[in-house]
């Protein structure tokens, strides 16, 4: 074989370490399942689309290309889920100075390392991908899906998962990683689909083509986003692409004219350069030497890992523990502190641009539905990170061996994590009653003499109601039940931390039931608020997001209970009270369960770290 060839199939196909994680990763049966569950969620998905009593061409035309569109955005949605968990790996274990010192003194090459490390990994995920392609053929049998449909669709899903797959791997390389990055790379992902997708919904308002017709233009936006770029690629009637002569800044014509090939670029070309400078990044990592971090000396911390001065525990020292164990790291020191300034800046900000005119009250409810959100999701996936690693993690290090030898019971032990994690988390939480919190006095100081007010005419039911851009004491209920739904998070984390011997398995799983809860809940509540007067506004606090859905916009989300708007501000009350009553319970209820399973099920995972 020519040396060329050899050395490109070193590269990819008999590289080391791809065969090596793509043979062991294609043993494991929770891979298995993970293919097997995706595919099943696409069949299904597209069986329901399909699902009619009609039998015409056109209509199963139109039924075909609507099951289609249906799974086109459901796989992106599970490539952007999905592809972090099959990357946690590459942060995780890779990031280890023990995995690396090994592999750099094998023959391998840095570029071999890298592109091992990335498709090794990147297989599973494109063989989920592909495994979908059946379906999308079966869609052309009722017409009505255009090949290049299935092929853009294929590449905006496909650059997706490499862009996630090369910045995972990109962390692991730099050794920026390590277990908390995970926590980081999923709140990193899910925070910029909200921020752009909010952005866009911004912008199309001053993009819309003609009145009444539904119909606007792609933003700048559009072609960062992959929903947005599908969007554009299958709904182009709606969501329709500038000409080249009216693209309003020429140098960026292809991000308004082709925002879904320029997307795939983007990603593309944003994976090439980090997948370069990671290769020549790569051995800079075996040069380190132990030194002190400059931050460390200046908050009087010193060197990682060094002695310092004694201090008071408090009546639990387990969450004096958990909590002080947060904040040894940068993102634990400034993080919730940067994340708390953001919130206030984005709620003076809107009540600024509101008060001036720039945005009007529809725009400003858009922009806080997104930017809350947000917030809300980082918290919780923050509050699931952390927890369920609290015990997972001890087991790995052998810390929890060392506890269980201390006079700790396992009920102090429980409430320790939970009440340390909480105090860990208090300025996250802030966060959205901050940003509300402004909008709030914002409302009740009458917009400071804003020109366009802050009070709104909304159609709700049959009738129309005047209603604030906010509900003001929204603020405070989304507190209380934002704070009632964390700690219920942090218990389900707890559970699984301690019923799973690694921490990632128990991130996963957790993150996985508490989704489906937040799902069932969310879908629940919403059902009733749209079709059960008052109950339905009470059901809303049953999710974070549906209160902040009816504390933001009422007239959508609990129509069916402002013919009485007193009674509905009262039921939202009664319901944040009821659902934190609940969230108690099933908190109590759990850690009743785990203190009297906690050491038969810590003996059972004995020394299997």
């Amino acid at each position: 074989m020519p040396k060329i060839l050899h050395w490109l199939s070193n590269l990819l196909p008999t590289n080391p370490i791809a065969v090596r994680i793509v043979s062991g990763g294609s043993k494991r049966s929770r891979h298995l399942l993970l293919r097997a569950g995706y595919l099943a969620v696409m069949i299904a998905i597209l069986l329901i689309g399909l699902l009619g009593g009609d039998s015409s061409m056109k209509q199963l035309a139109a039924r075909g290309a609507g099951a289609f569109s249906v799974v086109s955005f459901g796989q992106v949605a599970l490539i952007c889920i999905l592809t972090p968990i099959f990357m946690a790996g590459a942060i995780v274990q890779e990031a280890s100075p023990r995995t690396w010192d090994i592999l750099l003194t094998t023959p391998l090459g840095n570029l071999q390392i890298v592109l091992g490390n990335l498709f090794g990994r990147l297989f599973f995920i494109l063989a989920l991908l592909f495994s979908t392609l059946p379906l999308f053929v079966l869609t052309q049998f009722f017409g009505g899906v255009p090949g290049n449909s299935i092929m853009t669709s294929y590449a905006i899903a496909a650059s997706s998962a490499l862009i996630v797959a090369t910045t995972a791997v990109t962390l692991s390389v730099t050794r920026s990683g390590g277990k908390r990055a995970v926590l980081v790379f999923y709140a990193a992902v899910v925070m910029y689909l909200f921020a752009t997708y909010s952005i866009d919904a911004y912008l199309r308002t001053h993009a819309a083509i003609g009145v009444g017709t539904g119909s606007t233009r792609t933003t700048l936006v559009t072609a960062f986003n992959p929903f947005l770029a599908l969007e554009s690629a299958l709904n182009s009637n709606n969501y329709v692409s500038y000409a080249q002569s009216d693209v309003p800044f020429p140098p960026l014509a292809p991000f308004y004219t082709t925002p879904a090939a320029t997307f795939c670029v983007v990603c593309v070309s944003l994976s090439f350069a980090m997948i370069v400078w990671s290769t020549m990044r790569l051995r800079v990592i075996g040069t380190r030497g132990a030194h002190t971090v400059w931050w460390r000396v200046m908050m009087g911390m010193g060197a990682a890992g060094g002695t310092r001065e004694s201090r008071r525990v408090g009546a639990n020292p387990i969450a004096w523990r958990e909590r002080m164990l947060r904040t040894q790291s940068v993102g634990g020191l400034f993080g919730r502190w940067i994340f708390l300034a953001f919130g206030a800046c984005v709620g003076f900000v809107l009540c600024g641009l509101h008060r001036q005119g720039t945005i009007n009250a529809s725009e400003m409810r858009i922009a806080l539905l997104g930017v809350v959100g947000a917030e809300i999701v980082v918290v919780l996936l923050t509050a699931v990170s952390l927890s369920a690693t609290a015990v997972s993690r001890e087991r790995e290090d052998g810390t929890l061996d060392i506890l269980l030898t201390t006079p700790i019971q396992p009920g102090p032990y429980l409430s320790g994590k939970l009440t340390g994690i909480v105090q860990f988390l208090i300025p996250m939480l802030a966060v959205p009653f901050v940003t509300l919190g402004a909008v709030s006095i914002y409302v009740l100081a009458s917009g400071f003499g804003a020109a366009q007010g802050v009070m709104v005419t909304e159609s709700a039911g049959v009738g129309s109601v005047v209603l604030p851009l906010v509900l003001p004491e929204g603020a405070v209920l989304l507190l209380i039940d934002l704070l009632a739904a964390t700690s219920f998070t942090i218990m389900v984390g707890l559970q699984w931390s301690l019923r799973t011997k690694g921490t990632i398995g128990s991130v996963m799983a957790a993150m996985g039931v508490v989704g489906a809860i937040g799902l069932v809940l969310g879908t629940c509540a919403a059902a009733f608020g749209n079709n059960v007067p008052y109950v339905g506004a009470a059901a809303a606090a049953a999710s974070p997001l549906n209160m902040l859905y009816a504390i933001v916009d009422p007239a959508t989300s609990i129509s069916k209970s402002l013919d009485d708007m007193r009674g509905a501000r009262t039921s939202l009350v009664v319901g944040t009270l009821a659902a934190s009553v609940m969230y108690g319970v099933a908190c109590y209820s759990m850690h009743a369960a785990m203190r009297k399973n906690f050491m038969m099920t810590v003996r059972r995972l004995a020394g299997t770290a």
